[in-house]
């Protein structure tokens, strides 16, 4: 979560960072420090849904910068929610933040919010990279200090927490990390950085005892009790408002006049001590009521959160990425295979939270506020995750119940954060884990399960109780890998409600999105129009000609038009004003369709192929296509029938239109005519509905060649990537 203020101190203070010639290394990577830098500080999208093609470039050409310089990453990333409750409160703020800021891009004004799926294209281009990634299953700030220690590399993030930790190899802010521009010849390549070590910093503080850093992240962070308490505490020691900082400078900084009261005292017990005293004294000074007799009360509590910056010699990852075995399975409430998947990245947090926690958080989007949350689209596809995964809590199995009474305490001698497993070690890592699991309910054999969802309502985070609904067809979690393919299969399609033959002809690595692309037009709120469809799945069609381009792969002579002409149709930075919120608010629920149908995938360890993610979807380019083609222009005018991408066209949109096993909003005559509407543009909406041509949802000719033509363009090593 960070320290607060202590990066603007760090890094606003010359001393405190040494400049180096950055190669030949190992480097610890905070992975969501990563892609977050790499998303909000270079201009991609974020008002229109994302741009992830263009993130998954950028991402590659920063691992190239690495790899041009001889530096090998190791990637570690956060997890779900950290079950000791501490942070909840700062989540739930962060998120609120994030649905006003959300709001905010959707009116054309300022803020900052990170497409939904920049995650998943992270993850899938670090794995098609051949980087070493691990997810841990909370916070991973511990696990990565632990992993550079023993390595004596530095860690690379923008995380303030880890100027507390005493790394040999200290950290590089990505703020000075200078990866466009590579240094030196050829062969000896570097990249121009600044490390920070505590040293530097206890220097600066006439050698302040390292061991006091962690008092001071504690009393300066976001975890220490309730609001105001670390407040009160520094009011008492009479920490803020010092007069003249160290070596004659201008008046201190709250950050730095905690930092001179710590110089004053050679070891953490001496302050504790001194903090309890004052406090007990400012209690009975100020007639303050239940102080007294409290002496060790906030030394105790203090000593115990300071045990999160104090790092073991030994990493539970360092065998992770050596390639040995992983660690063992205590606690775990997850199947083994399943926990393997977490470790990799191959399921994600929120699947792990409905688990330990059951409870989530989804995150904002830009989109229509007035609405109902894009989310809400997709809530049976959650459900049957949180059914899926709790379905022996429903059967009445206690054990939940007894884990929850008992605070499931583990592992690491009572640091604090206990008990984690890599690999095999998914369940409980914290004290508390049942904080929070109020919406459980397990008075007996079939009673109903409840997950907490924290989602928008209007511009408020809102906790909504969603029920727990295993899918008819029945699949054990414990023995989900032993389950086969196709019943894992026919769960995904009675999920979706999608008919597998219907996507007979599709290629494989696109039938997870055609299927979801259904789920959306069947239960998105207001139904899709038809224009908004059409960009959409030409959308895919550019994805599917850019990612051939990328890979190598035979292309027919008209692909380079066809990918210049949609390219030409791109909003650009200057035209991202004015909005149209409501293809906004559609586009979004599509993602959110997209984001819970690959988690239900994962799960399920993928009876579907994974799709390329960051070639499904491009907000600039859709939206760009979407106001072509309200515009009155038609679809065929980028595409040529008799090739290949035209084909590919009608194809997904015939799957589209065929693969629903239920009962499609738009099916009759009424519904189309609602969508072609009328006026202006009808005829571009209608796809070329005159002269013979395929009606509104696409055309039905050809579908058995194209897909045979088509499979020439993808090698089978590529369909069998993910």
């Amino acid at each position: 979560m960070g320290v607060h203020g202590l990066t603007t101190f760090v890094e606003g203070n010359r001393n405190l960072l040494q400049d180096v010639k950055f190669r030949d290394s190992r480097l610890v990577i905070d992975g969501c420090s990563l892609y977050f830098r790499l998303y909000f500080n270079n201009g991609l999208d974020q008002q229109h849904g994302g741009d992830y093609d263009a993130f998954a470039c950028l991402l590659t050409r920063f691992l190239s910068a690495l790899a041009a310089c001889n530096i090998q990453p190791y990637v570690v990333l956060d997890g779900g929610i950290d079950p000791s409750d501490k942070k909840f409160t700062t989540l739930r703020q962060r998120m609120q933040s994030k649905i006003k800021e959300a709001d905010s891009l959707s009116h054309g004004r300022n803020g900052s919010v990170l497409p939904i799926l920049t995650r998943r294209v992270f993850i899938q281009v670090l794995m098609q990279s051949g980087v070493p990634l691990v997810q841990c299953p909370a916070e991973a700030d511990w696990e990565i200090a632990c992993l550079a220690h023993q390595w004596n590399c530095p860690v690379l993030t923008n995380d303030s927490d880890f100027y507390i930790f005493d790394l040999p190899g200290g950290c590089l802010p990505l703020n000075f990390f200078q990866w466009t521009h590579l240094n030196g010849k050829a062969s000896h390549r570097y990249i121009s950085a600044r490390r920070y070590t505590t040293s530097a910093l206890c220097s600066w503080f006439g050698g302040l005892n390292w061991e006091l850093l962690p008092l001071f992240a504690v009393l300066t962070g976001n975890d220490y009790g309730t609001p105001g308490e670390a407040e009160t505490i520094l009011g008492t020691i009479g920490v803020i408002g010092l007069g003249k900082g160290s070596k004659g400078r201008a008046p201190i900084s709250r950050i730095e006049g905690i930092l001179l009261w710590l110089s004053a005292f050679s070891y953490p017990a001496e302050a504790l001590d001194e903090i309890s005293s004052l406090m007990e004294e400012e209690g009975r000074d100020g007639g303050g009521r239940g102080r007294r007799g409290q002496k060790g009360g906030h030394s105790s509590k203090l000593w115990t959160l300071m045990q999160e910056y104090y790092v073991t010699p030994q990493s539970s990852l360092a065998c992770w990425f050596s390639g040995g075995a992983p660690p063992g399975r205590q606690n775990s409430r997850l199947p083994e295979s399943l926990s393997l998947a977490a470790a990799q990245g191959l399921l994600p947090p929120l699947a792990v939270d409905a688990l330990v926690m059951h409870r989530v958080l989804l995150m904002p989007q830009v989109e229509n506020s007035k609405q109902a949350s894009s989310h809400c689209c997709a809530r049976t596809i959650r459900q049957a995750v949180y059914g899926i995964l709790l379905q022996d809590v429903q059967a009445g199995d206690v054990r939940v119940q007894e884990n929850i009474s008992q605070g499931m305490r583990g592992g690491r001698g009572g640091r604090g954060r206990g008990g984690f497993q890599v690999s095999g070690g998914w369940g409980q890592h914290g004290a508390n884990v049942g904080a929070g699991v109020s919406a459980v309910q397990t008075q007996g054999a079939g009673s109903s399960i409840f997950v907490d969802e924290y989602d928008r309502l209007e511009l408020n985070l809102k906790k909504n109780q969603v029920e727990a609904c295993p899918p008819r067809t029945f699949i054990c979690l414990d023995t989900l890998s032993q389950a086969p393919e196709a019943l894992r299969s026919a769960v995904m399609f009675e999920v979706l409600g999608t008919k597998e033959s219907a996507l007979e002809y599709v290629p494989l690595h696109l039938r997870l999105a055609v299927a979801v692309t259904d789920f959306w037009l069947r239960e998105a709120k207001p139904t899709p129009s038809q224009p908004q469809l059409q960009a959409l799945v030409l959308g895919l069609v550019y994805g599917e000609l850019s990612l051939n381009n990328q890979t190598g792969g035979t292309h027919d002579q008209h692909a380079e038009h066809v990918l210049a002409a949609m390219d030409g149709q791109r909003l650009r930075p200057g035209e991202r004003r004015g909005l149209d919120v409501g293809a906004a608010h559609s586009f979004s629920q599509w993602q959110a369709c997209l984001w819970s149908a690959m988690c239900l995938n994962q799960l399920l360890q993928l009876p579907l192929e994974q799709p390329h993610v960051s070639w499904l979807f491009s907000g600039t380019l859709v939206h760009g296509l979407l106001r072509y083609l309200k515009g009155g222009s038609a679809p065929e005018s980028f595409l040529s029938w008799g090739s290949l991408s035209g084909q590919l066209y009608s194809c997904l949109l015939d799957a589209v239109r065929n693969c629903s096993s239920r009962t499609h909003p738009s099916s009759s005559a009424a519904g189309r005519r609602r969508r072609g509407g009328g006026g202006r543009g009808r005829r571009g909406r209608g796809g070329g509905r005159g002269g013979g041509r395929r009606g509104a949802w696409g055309g039905g000719r050809g579908v058995e060649e194209m897909n045979n033509r088509f499979a020439l363009l993808m090698s089978e090593e590529q369909f069998d990537e993910w």
